[in-house]
């Protein structure tokens, strides 16, 4: 094959599933409702449970039910006949996935599943095969062909089945009144979850790596006290701890291209800049990103309900905590 035969094969690869997909939408119907009560109410899990690439996709629809709100697990059916059913109990719902709706280990097992009472929902490419007809509910997942020229690897098939699968995630997900909030405590390690559970108070910088300085100081000393605490910024306070400004790295280099100045006399008041973006410590740690990119700024100062400075954090901590 040439470089324009391969090119117009892997276009036909995705036209055929495209396809395939699309035929999905008018077999979303009273049985795919039924599927989806059958979850909602499971006091147990959803067991998937598939064969060969079948299989394959059978644990992914798992994965993606059980970060999506639905508590779900796979089981091989041929271990399961081997003992693995055993998971099963009558409070579980279990998903059989197979595109001939003949494969041998499931059906070994779909009298035992049926003896538990736990309800089976198939989802195969044949309506008619045993599985669908044995099954509770049955979601046609056929397709016209699969994209393999051959018509023998599963392509369209699988990908059909995933779709379906997904559907039922996410229509479970919306039944269930899932946020994304939800979704972040069962991913605290992926860069969602630092991004929705993070917040301000816990990035933020306080107490002695505070950088902050009196009002009534000198540029000097601010300059020490940035030097210092390593933020690229100091904040401005009064005696009582209100924020009155801030004085950054950037206007540090503004001030010195007005020309000559002394350090020692100039008060950090008469260079600070009063108007700047702060930030309350139960903000989300995202929120201060987004502050920070609309603003143009690296660092922002925290502050309380009454407007006193409590901490600060800057770009470097979101980086380090993997919220950017």
């Amino acid at each position: 094959m040439d470089q324009e035969q391969i090119i117009k094969m892997a276009r036909a690869v995705i036209d055929t599933e495209t396809e395939a997909i699309q035929a999905l939408k008018a077999r979303i119907d009273d049985q795919f409702v039924r599927a989806c009560e059958y979850m909602l109410n499971c006091r147990g899990r959803i067991v998937v449970t598939g064969m060969g690439k079948s299989g394959h996709i059978g644990g992914k629809i798992a994965a993606t039910l059980a970060s999506t709100g639905s508590p779900a697990f796979f089981v091989h059916p041929g271990e399961a006949s081997h003992g693995d059913l055993g998971m099963i109990t009558a409070q579980d719902v279990v998903l059989a996935l197979s595109n001939s709706g003949g494969t041998e280990e499931i059906l070994t097992i779909v009298p035992l599943i049926k003896r538990l009472g736990a309800p089976l929902i198939a989802l195969t490419g044949n309506p008619a095969s045993r599985l669908a007809t044995e099954a509770d509910v049955h979601l046609d997942v056929s397709v016209e062909r699969e994209a393999c020229p051959l018509g023998l690897a599963p392509t369209s098939s699988t990908t059909a089945t995933l779709v379906m699968g997904d559907a039922l995630a996410i229509s479970l997900l919306e039944s269930r009144g899932f946020t994304a909030d939800d979704f972040a405590l069962s991913h605290p390690g992926g860069r969602l979850g630092k991004r929705l559970l993070l917040h301000v108070a816990d990035l933020m910088h306080s107490g002695n790596s505070l950088p902050k300085v009196n009002q009534q100081a000198s540029l000097a000393e601010a300059l020490v006290e940035m030097s210092q605490k390593g933020l690229g910024m100091t904040t401005v306070v009064d005696n009582d701890d209100h924020l009155l400004g801030i004085f950054t790295d950037g206007d540090l280099r503004r001030l010195l291209d007005h020309g000559a100045i002394d350090i020692q006399s100039l008060k950090i008041s008469d260079a600070m800049t009063r108007r700047f973006t702060s930030i309350k410590k139960d903000r989300l740690a995202a929120e201060a990103l987004q502050f920070m990119d609309s603003k143009r700024i690296n660092a922002l100062p925290v502050v309380d309900g009454d407007g006193r400075l409590i901490g600060a954090l800057n770009m470097h901590d979101l980086l380090r905590a993997g919220v950017v």
